[in-house]
């Protein structure tokens, strides 16, 4: 398959051609888009034959939920079962913007978009661009990120062209995404709301909308019996080629960790690579060493993670130590992410 790559100004995009690629996705193909999150791979969400080739092109399990993005409210009462009062809150709150809620699914929603479940994941992205696709693909775009399942999510178009070239009709290039990590999820089919996978908006701020809401023990461990209810619950992902180890402690212990660990591993003809910041990086001995920011700009390590996991695959590591970045308001979404980067590999010292 010869995949088309198609530019746009990410403030103001080209309708027209927003429109050809709209044309794609009702006739049942696949186009990746970005979002304020990550890069999206789009298709009808309606549709069962497009969820399962998004499933075929990412080589996703067929179990993993797929996400519908929608373009306005009303839309919304057309997948869904019920929308709690609750639920409607969030939406006034932040909607359009990186929050994923679950509901009751209506039978508008076939099996293959929801993994096989009741429930189906919704949302509705601020980014112009893919508001502008949902609407000329019809209303309903299931897209998970656009990347090889496993892999760090894409944050440019050139990381969905790496991974899925070949494999999908187009990729509508918008430039870098301003966030960098995907959606919060909060499931409404329980009694009490639960947060499937953190996010940009966090804990905290859902609660002071909503009052209590709990996070799901799935986030702390992996269990391959359980059905995932989210994208992401049940496998590992975001991994790079290399093994990842999380480090975590005082800043002086973890340098120190880190280096006799590289330097050993160095002797032996590995090559290391290192995740610090710009405070730290001067201090690392690994054969590649990497800042991902300072610890002053929370929400710029969230959107270089993806990007600096990626970067180590094309320096060839055998092995990546990184620290941990527990940091006061995205803290939990990046753990999150990194740890499932690990294989939950972490040493506390």
């Amino acid at each position: 398959m010869n995949t088309r790559v198609v530019r746009v100004d990410k403030d103001n995009p080209d309708k027209t051609v927003l429109q050809e690629v709209g044309e794609v996705i009702k006739k049942g193909g696949l186009a990746a888009f970005p979002t304020e999150t990550v890069y999206g791979l789009g298709g009808d969400g309606l549709n069962a034959g497009s969820s399962q080739k998004i499933y075929a092109a990412k080589g996703r399990p067929s179990d993993n939920p797929l996400i519908i993005h929608i373009a306005d409210m009303e839309s919304l009462a057309q997948i869904t079962e019920d929308v709690p009062e609750k639920a409607k809150k969030l939406a006034e709150k932040f909607w359009p913007g990186p929050l994923t809620m679950i509901f009751k699914k209506s039978d508008r929603v076939p099996y293959e978009t929801t993994g096989g479940l009741e429930s189906v994941a919704v949302r509705m992205p601020s980014h112009q661009t893919a508001l502008a696709l949902i609407r000329a693909g019809g209303g309903f775009i299931a897209a998970p990120s656009a990347n090889t399942s496993g892999r760090p999510s894409p944050t440019s178009a050139a990381h969905v062209a790496e991974d899925l070239t070949g494999k999908i009709e187009v990729i509508v290039d918008g430039g870098e995404v301003g966030i960098g990590l995907e959606s919060t999820i909060v499931d409404f089919t329980e009694e009490v709301p639960v947060i499937l996978r953190p996010g940009y908006i966090n804990q905290s701020m859902i609660e002071e909308v909503i009052g209590p809401v709990r996070m799901d023990r799935g986030l702390l461990i992996t269990d391959e019996k359980v059905k995932p209810k989210a994208p992401g619950m049940k496998y590992r992902h975001y991994a790079p080629n290399a093994e990842l180890t999380i480090v975590q402690g005082s800043t002086e212990k973890v340098v120190q960790y880190i280096n006799e660990q590289c330097l050993a591993l160095q002797a032996q003809g590995k090559r290391t690579g290192v995740i610090g910041t710009d405070e730290t990086r001067k201090f690392y001995q690994g054969t590649v060493v990497k800042s991902i920011g300072t610890r002053q700009d929370e929400e710029g390590i969230a959107r270089h993670l993806f990007g600096i996991l990626r970067a180590f695959d094309e320096e060839k590591a055998d092995c990546i130590f990184s620290e941990s970045f527990d940091t006061p308001r995205m803290g939990q979404a990046i753990m999150n992410r990194l740890l499932k980067a690990a294989g939950h590999h972490i040493i506390y010292l």
